[in-house]
């Protein structure tokens, strides 16, 4: 990925958290940043008034403060920053184009929010042609310019595998991208559900049997990702309940819980799923939402 880390900046301590992860997930990539900010998709809560020129100054001592900030602690950086007035859902669906990361804010245990609201920041999530990183604000896992540091147990990368297969490999190659950046472990997680016994008879009713069948298709799955990546350390994570609940224990202490979503054909036929929606809402770190066929 050569493209740059585009985040969606509209002030908020969310927004304000995802721009900190970006920049520090930029300068390791090696990685251009790009802050946004749409002055006509602003919070509801913004104090100024309404009117149109108030909303571009808001919009612009917003992203120049944070360049400020960014560039004081990453020199290095290669940051640049974009005053827009077409709609944030629109600027960002045709950044990812071109982006490596897309990257919002996240309230987290609730509604996503951050660089945009709602449901708009949810159709980003369902179209974005790149991967896209939700942050909320109080993240343990980033370190901020405000003497926040980021929590030193948090050494796995979590990714949610429940189709194996090439459906698989781009949340994969992005995960052991990740770890290998970070020097994290992975932790590959693969849900069973309680009712699965019932829904294969065809392993005679054994609970070992199907699970062992399970990891088998769990190990098949990354052991073309092990060879090419032998430092780092997987585990493969099999458990019974429902899925959300599996992904959401399994992430509780890691530094980044990663998803796959299929690509859709349509901007009106998007959609996330239940455990994306989980993991974006209660989820303990930044979430990564990857897109594939």
């Amino acid at each position: 990925m050569t493209g740059p880390v585009v985040v969606g900046l509209d002030g908020s301590p969310a927004s304000v958290t995802a721009a900190w992860w970006a920049a520090r997930e930029a300068v390791d990539r090696k990685l251009p940043v790009v802050l946004l900010h749409s002055w006509t998709t602003q919070p509801l809560d913004v104090p100024i008034a309404q009117e149109a020129l108030s909303k571009q100054r808001y919009g612009g001592q917003v992203l120049q403060r944070m360049e400020t900030e960014l560039l004081h602690r990453y020199p290095q950086l290669d940051l640049t920053t974009e005053l827009v007035s077409a709609s944030a859902a629109q600027t960002l669906l045709d950044a990812s184009e071109s982006a490596s990361l897309l990257v919002l804010g996240s309230r987290g245990h609730g509604t996503v929010s951050g660089f945009v609201l709602g449901s708009i920041s949810l159709h980003v999530l369902g179209l974005s042609r790149c991967p896209t990183v939700t942050v909320r604000a109080d993240d343990p896992t980033v370190e901020t310019g405000w003497g926040h540091p980021a929590a030193a147990d948090r050494q796995e990368i979590v990714v949610g595998v429940q189709e194996a297969g090439p459906a698989a490999d781009p949340l994969l190659e992005f995960t052991f991208t990740c770890a290998d950046l970070h020097r994290a472990r992975v932790r590959a997680v693969r849900a069973l559900p309680v009712s699965s016994l019932v829904t294969h008879p065809h392993i005679g009713h054994s609970a070992e049997g199907y699970e062992a069948e399970e990891h088998g298709r769990l190990a098949a799955a990354l052991a073309p990702w092990r060879q090419k990546f032998p430092e780092i350390d997987v585990v493969d994570h099999v458990a019974r309940g429902p899925a959300a609940q599996v992904l959401l224990e399994a992430s509780a202490h890691g530094m980044l819980t990663v998803l796959g979503r299929r690509r859709h054909p349509s901007p009106l036929t998007w959609k996330l799923g239940p455990v994306a929606h989980a993991a974006l809402h209660h989820a303990a770190c930044p979430v990564a939402v990857v897109p594939h066929d």
